[in-house]
């Protein structure tokens, strides 16, 4: 591992030398003021920033992203280069991350499927995959042989992405065997969204958290209708965001699937009276009816819930 971050950081393509990418440039000029940008999602420091957005926001240096992917079961991304940073995300194993800067043990960039941005430990970072198959079970384990004797190395988070050869019952990648029976295909989708959430039902709440381990209530709406074929957004407003949410919604039209949204919270409708969501009232993913969510809500004097719900078909 300690050869692969070190040739990470050999190959990485900064200050001012954007490479291809850059067709040749090393000057970027801006023809009007810098646009207002959401630092969640465009990656811009004081010092540096992504080529991408040369010509659109100032930045002493830009550099080209270099593409990797997670080596371990999963990778906490973190708001600050120290292990006191808050948790904003979390990379799973095989997933994509584009690698702007490698300083101090930190890999600064963002994900690839999402574009969060953020820190990562540089251990978590190796060489870019193509996966053909994806973690469907809430785990799986990576055993050492075809065989369910056989010990594992790791466990890994449902989404997470691997790479490797069917064999009979198996699948053969690098660094051990996966059973089939607990994979999908990456251009396979799943079952409904609301299925997959109610497999994670009392996986305990994290901030940030994608995992059974932990998961907060975007990161859970994300990985369930990632697997449904969607991908989403990182956090509940950005999702709000892209899917032109409905505010005139009546509750009682909702269905088994529906989005609904509340100030900085989002769930996954059961079925038409129940919502299934990461709760920071409960500290875990729970299904309970959707009118003691939306009396919480009023109670905190927020806006009326109703102008958060999303039909999502």
């Amino acid at each position: 591992m300690a050869a692969e971050v070190e040739n990470l950081a050999a190959g990485r393509i900064r200050m001012g030398r954007p490479g291809a990418v850059g067709a040749g440039r090393d000057r970027f000029g801006l023809s009007g003021t810098s646009q207002s940008y959401d630092p969640r999602v465009v990656a811009i420091r004081p010092d540096l920033a992504d080529i991408a957005v040369a010509g659109q926001h100032f930045a002493p240096h830009y550099a080209a992203p270099m593409m990797s992917s997670c080596v371990l079961p999963s990778a906490v991304l973190r708001g600050a280069p120290s292990l006191d940073a808050d948790q904003t995300s979390e990379l799973l194993y095989g997933e994509g991350f584009a690698l702007l800067d490698l300083t101090g043990g930190w890999a600064w960039g963002y994900c690839l499927a999402d574009h969060y941005v953020g820190y990562l430990a540089a251990d978590a970072l190796g060489a870019p995959i193509a996966p053909t198959h994806r973690v469907r079970a809430s785990e799986a384990l990576l055993h050492s042989a075809p065989d369910a004797a056989s010990g594992g190395s790791a466990v890994l988070p449902r989404g997470a992405l691997m790479m490797g050869e069917p064999q009979g019952e198996w699948l053969a990648t690098a660094h051990g065997y996966l059973p089939l029976a607990a994979l999908a295909e990456t251009d396979v989708v799943e079952a409904d969204a609301a299925t997959v959430a109610e497999e994670l039902v009392d996986a305990p709440y994290l901030w940030g958290g994608r995992t059974a381990a932990g998961i907060d209530c975007s990161g859970l709406v994300q990985l369930a209708w990632g697997a449904a074929g969607i991908q989403l957004p990182r956090d509940s407003d950005l999702q709000f965001a892209a899917l032109g949410a409905d505010k005139d919604v009546d509750p009682a039209q909702l269905e088994r699937g529906d989005l609904v949204f509340f100030p900085g919270h989002v769930g996954i409708m059961a079925d038409a009276t129940n919502v299934i969501h990461a709760s920071r009232r409960w500290m875990a993913v729970k299904v309970e009816p959707l009118a003691d969510v939306i009396a919480r809500s009023v109670a905190k004097g927020q806006e009326p819930p109703v102008s958060g719900y999303k039909r999502l078909k």
